[in-house]
């Protein structure tokens, strides 16, 4: 048995460039890993069965990217491979913005790839990963990274490694609702990766940011109340928010001082991700 993390990811911005004919939109983001996260566990069983243990409730096997990711993997290959139980450590909010889902996926990739020694390529993994999420691919690299088109494109980044306070409103965001209003903002400018480095606040944004506002008032209230603590914004289509800190103890304090009832966590940024560390000290 081994166990593997399964981090969170912070869009540390979320540009809109347009929708495409698909349906999809073209995007621009800046993800950046969190030292928090869920854990997966991988124990071998005796017959021939990929199970999860517990079951997520309110998620059905064949909605869970967990066994869909086991699934996919083990249909890529003709070998014979024994079972596995997987054993999920729930702490990321479902549906929070902050790739919990994708990530479990991606962990689920990497730790069967070991588990079964399939010497699958990260290229490989990523290109299952897309099947399953434009998120997936991103925790499959296990880089920070500029993310284009879909969130698929990836280029290696290097934002700097700060502390985060990140809330958890009580609310749940309905992405495809989001991605369907008509006042959502589709048309910035795309960017290169330089500016997306500099200073300037304009450039630093969440455009999907509004329209959860106006459909989710307790997004909004969170954003204003971390918001007196430096500039505050929400992570993919939310329902979480973050706040950037220098330090720990500084994100502490403002964690401390949270207002009463509200959900979340403090973590540090960083540009490795934790599953791929792990996975290392395997090898």
């Amino acid at each position: 048995m081994f166990r593997l993390p399964s981090p969170a990811k912070l869009n540390l911005f979320l540009h809109i460039n347009g929708r495409r004919a698909d349906g999809y939109h073209e995007l621009q983001t800046l993800f950046q890993f969190l030292d928090y996260g869920d854990d997966i566990a991988f124990t071998a069983r005796r017959n021939g069965h990929i199970a999860l243990e517990p079951p997520l409730t309110g998620v059905a096997d064949d909605d869970n990217l967990i066994l869909r990711a086991a699934r996919l993997l083990q249909a890529s290959t003709r070998a014979s491979l024994p079972g596995v139980t997987l054993t999920l450590t729930k702490r990321l909010p479902m549906g929070g913005g902050l790739g919990g889902g994708s990530s479990n996926a991606a962990t689920t990739l990497l730790g069967l790839n070991h588990f079964w020694q399939l010497d699958k390529s990260l290229d490989e993994l990523a290109a299952l990963g897309l099947q399953l999420g434009a998120d997936v691919p991103v925790f499959v690299r296990g880089f920070a990274a500029w993310g284009e088109g879909i969130g698929e494109k990836l280029t290696p980044a290097e934002p700097p490694q700060d502390w985060f306070v990140v809330l958890k409103p009580s609310c749940d965001i309905n992405t495809g609702l989001i991605f369907s209003r008509q006042d959502l903002t589709r048309n910035t400018p795309k960017s290169t990766i330089a500016p997306a480095f500099e200073g300037d606040a304009s450039r630093h944004r969440n455009d999907c940011e509004d329209v959860v506002c106006e459909l989710y008032p307790e997004v909004r209230e969170g954003l204003e109340w971390l918001g007196k603590f430096g500039p505050a914004r929400l992570t993919g289509t939310g329902a979480c928010i973050f706040g950037r800190f220098p330090t720990e103890s500084k994100a502490q304090d403002v964690w401390a001082s949270r207002p009463p009832g509200i959900s979340g966590f403090v973590a540090r940024g960083v540009n490795r991700s934790p599953l791929h560390q792990k996975l290392s000290e395997l090898q």
